[in-house]
């Protein structure tokens, strides 16, 4: 039963593969949107000169039923700390997050831990 419990590395591990998850999305479009113009032919030598752009990985669906489960959780923090959890979630550098909250490296870890361990203090309330 306390193999069950959530820690608070086990949030911050889950918000890393949300990111994750959310970079692997296909982009949004606008639509209805067109374009009249023909479309133009390319000489063999124009697309061997051309950059390739590697294929972009999509994401898993279980990643992506995760990604849901983890957007639930965040209605158990405040503001602040949703945005503390993102940043260093998508590894922003702490001294850019210290330069926002407009305090230090341990007071703003701290307030971090603390974040992590409100939603794991959640999680571990409903469980079965």
């Amino acid at each position: 039963m306390i193999d069950d419990l959530w820690t608070a590395n086990d949030v911050a591990e889950r918000f890393r593969e949300a990111v994750a998850t959310l970079k692997k999305l296909p982009p949004v479009k606008v639509q209805g949107y067109f374009s009249v113009w023909p479309a133009i032919k390319l000489s063999p030598l124009e697309i061997s000169q051309q950059d390739r752009k590697s294929p972009r990985l999509l994401a898993e669906p279980d990643a992506i039923t995760r990604l849901d489960e983890v957007l639930t959780w965040l209605p158990w923090m405040t503001v602040a700390e949703r945005r503390l959890v993102w940043q260093r979630a998508a590894r922003v550098r702490w001294k850019v997050i210290c330069a926002g909250l407009g305090c230090g490296r341990l007071t703003a870890w701290r307030r971090w831990v603390a974040a992590l361990e409100k939603v794991a203090a959640s999680l571990n309330l409903i469980l079965p």
